[in-house]
Formats: C-alpha cells, sequence, structure tokens
C-alpha cells in the first residue's frame, strides 16, 4: 500500500482498535537517515540552588534526534540513544518496532523512543497519546516546578523573599495554580536552624501571597529527615500541602510513618518520591506496601515503556504517577501525552523553557492545566531557518 493510500485509509478507521491498524500499516516505509543534535532552550528566569545542587543556570538541553524517511514523514523526539544503537534503525521500517496491542516501542533505542512514537503518530495521522491509551482527561494538570533557592542568589539577597512573590506571579501570569517549592536551606547552604527558619519563612511568604486556593507542593531532594519533616508539618500545621516530594532518602518503612503521622493529623497530603531510582524494580516494594502516593520516574530516563509500566504497577493500588522531568522542554511534551493516555496521572512538572527552533503548537497552559494538541504525533515541527543558524550537529548517518 502506498504512502497516501494508507493515509486515506487510517482516516476512516478512527474507531478501529490499533490491532486492526496493525493490518494497516505500510510496509514498504523505511527510515534512511538520523540526524542527532543538541536542542538548547532558555528559561523564563534563572534557577538557582536546591537543597543538594548549585545554581541550575538559566539554560538547559534535550539530546534529540531527526528520523527521515522514504517519504515525507519525519519522527523529531528526545533520544539519549548512542550512535550505534540508532544506526540499527537504517533501513528498517518503524513499524516493525511498534507494537499496538500492547501499546509499546521495542528496538534499539532503550528508553529513547520519543522520535519513533512521533513517526508512527504522523504516518497514522494520530497524536501519541491516543496511540498510548488516550484513557486520560482532555486537559492534564500541570505545576510550576520552578521555584528554587532564589533567596540565596546575590541579586535578591537585599530583598529576598520579594522575589518569591515575583517569582509566584510570574507563574501565575503563565496559567500556572499549582507550584513546588524547593526547600533543604540547612542540608548544605545555611546552618540546620537558620536554614529551617528561612524554609519556614518562604513557604509562609508564598502562601500569603499566593492565597489559600493555590495548591502548594515542597521538594527537599532529601535535604530533611524524619524527624524534620515531622517538625515542619506541626509548625505549618494549616498550610494544607499538597504534597511532599523527597523529604528524606526514601525507605519503606519511614515512608509508611511519615504517612501515618499525616494520617494521624487527618491532614490530605501526599507523599512523592523516585525520581533518583535507575531501575523500575526498585518501586515495586514502596508500590506494594502503598508507602509512597505519587512515583516519580523519571520521564526521559524510563521513556513511555517505562512510565506506562510503573503506571500500571501503581494503579491496582490506587496510586499515581507524576513522571520527574526538569532540565527538558521536550519532557515537559512527553508528559502530557502521558497525561492524556492514562487515568492515574497526577501532575506534570514544568521548566519553563523555550526554544526558537523547535515549534511546539496547542501545549497552552490556563488555569493549571495543559491543553494537549490533536496533531499527529507531537504535534511538533522544526524551524529550518533557525535549525540551520543555531543547532549544533552531533552526527548525520545515512543508509
Amino acid at each position: 500500500m502506498r504512502r497516501r493510500e494508507f493515509l486515506k485509509a487510517s482516516a476512516g478507521a478512527v474507531l478501529l482498535p490499533l490491532s486492526a491498524w496493525a493490518r494497516e500499516m505500510p510496509r514498504d516505509l523505511k527510515v534512511t537517515r538520523i540526524v542527532g543534535f543538541n536542542l538548547v532552550s532558555e528559561r523564563s528566569k534563572i534557577a538557582g540552588k536546591n537543597s543538594r545542587r548549585d545554581v541550575h543556570g538559566q539554560r538547559a538541553t534535550d539530546w534529540m534526534v531527526r528520523l527521515f524517511t522514504n517519504t515525507s514523514a519525519e519522527g523529531i523526539g528526545n533520544c539519549r540513544a548512542g550512535q550505534e544503537d540508532l544506526a540499527q534503525l537504517l533501513g528498517k521500517n518503524p513499524f516493525d518496532f511498534y507494537k499496538a496491542p500492547g501499546r509499546r516501542m521495542t528496538g534499539p533505542l532503550g528508553a529513547g523512543t520519543m522520535p519513533l512514537w512521533d513517526l508512527v503518530g504522523k504516518v497514522l495521522q494520530k497524536p501519541v497519546y491516543e496511540l498510548l491509551g488516550g484513557a486520560g482527561p482532555k486537559r492534564v494538570p500541570v505545576y510550576d516546578g520552578s521555584i528554587y533557592f532564589s533567596d540565596l542568589l546575590e541579586q535578591y539577597s537585599a530583598k529576598p523573599l520579594d522575589r518569591f512573590k515575583e517569582e509566584i506571579d510570574m507563574g501565575l501570569a503563565g496559567g500556572h495554580r499549582a507550584f513546588k517549592v524547593k526547600i533543604g536551606r540547612g542540608a548544605k547552604w545555611m546552618p540546620p536552624e537558620e536554614g529551617y527558619a528561612r524554609d519556614v519563612e518562604v513557604l509562609r511568604t508564598i502562601r500569603r501571597h499566593a492565597g489559600p486556593k493555590i495548591i502548594i507542593g515542597v521538594d527537599a531532594n532529601d535535604g530533611y529527615d524524619l524527624p524534620g519533616t515531622k517538625r515542619l508539618l506541626e509548625e505549618l500545621g494549616d498550610y494544607k500541602f499538597a504534597f511532599l516530594e523527597e523529604m528524606f532518602p526514601e525507605q519503606v518503612d519511614r515512608c509508611l510513618e511519615l504517612k501515618g503521622f499525616i494520617a494521624e493529623h487527618g491532614w490530605k497530603t501526599l507523599l512523592a518520591d523516585g525520581e533518583t531510582q535507575s531501575r523500575l524494580d526498585a518501586y515495586k516494594p514502596f508500590i506494594e506496601a502503598k508507602a509512597v502516593d505519587i512515583f516519580q520516574g523519571d520521564m526521559n530516563r524510563f521513556g513511555f515503556e517505562g512510565i506506562l509500566t510503573e503506571a500500571a504497577w501503581c494503579k491496582p493500588k490506587g496510586l499515581r504517577v507524576a513522571p520527574h522531568n526538569w532540565g527538558s522542554l521536550v519532557g515537559y511534551y512527553m508528559q502530557l501525552h502521558v497525561g492524556r493516555a492514562i487515568t492515574n496521572f497526577y501532575r506534570a512538572e514544568n521548566d519553563p523553557l523555550s526554544n526558537s527552533v523547535l515549534v511546539a503548537e496547542g501545549y497552552k497552559i490556563r488555569k493549571g492545566y495543559s491543553s494537549v494538541p490533536d496533531a499527529p504525533g507531537f504535534g511538533l515541527r522544526i524551524n529550518e531557518d533557525k535549525f540551520a543558524t543555531k543547532v549544533r550537529i552531533n552526527f548525520d548517518i545515512k543508509a
């Protein structure tokens, strides 16, 4: 079947199951060229320190791949696979790696399957979230994850608390209604008691400025311990924390003790953790014990296949996923498609990044929720003029 005939047929097959689509996939489609490049994006502000790392800066880089074919269809996506692994796609039909009934992508790319998903979606004329299941809500809840230790930046040292008011206002203007605030200054950058006092002062400032209806969670990057976490919750007992993330290195018994403490006080605060784990199996004891409410496998480390597996493990226990994403503009778009694909998604983490090379239309944050375009694939395209002048090519291989 020629590509034009295939697209015409698939356009009329919206209600068919994925297994039916699989029978109609074009057999003459081939990957002919693979271009790897760095996509550098700018933040809308400087991201300061957290409890463990120094200033995160104003830039972030995605490792990107363009998959060209013997048709006009092109796949674009974040991919950390090496050049040798990617070269195994040359001359291959991308649909050979697409397992429609299981909604998974196989092949040599490991977790870096985004460009293959984009390519398959474009050929099928379907958004990726639909190929992944399409069971989630039309608009995906998001939060602004960019509230770092701006009080420790020299340019804001004269009036350190005022900067948090400005940053909250920036997030609200950008459509956010939920924020994650970094805490844990006493773990590295300040004396412990002084750092704890500053954490409390910052949180109170933010709550007063944002108002009671704004959703606020905190992330200590393991800069607290269990007694310190209990102390914070008691001191700010009426704060209504939405979630606590990485308060201390996760252990099942300590997480269960903290959850019991929260329940005893009648708080609705959720416990989130797991971004530093490198193996999916590490989540299993926490899921079995229901020691964590929100699991945060890294979006780019585990890819769609890993995050969907994590979500499937969590669902029977009534647990949710919120993939970790920081320092990746494209990882944010990946999260949103997961959020539209599954029913136990919590929120997408937004690192406020942008660039002029990658054009993304239809992703709009409004009142705490992001739209996700119905465009084929991820709805992304390359501004070729900007690509030619602003992008560093890492490799360009051809069949």
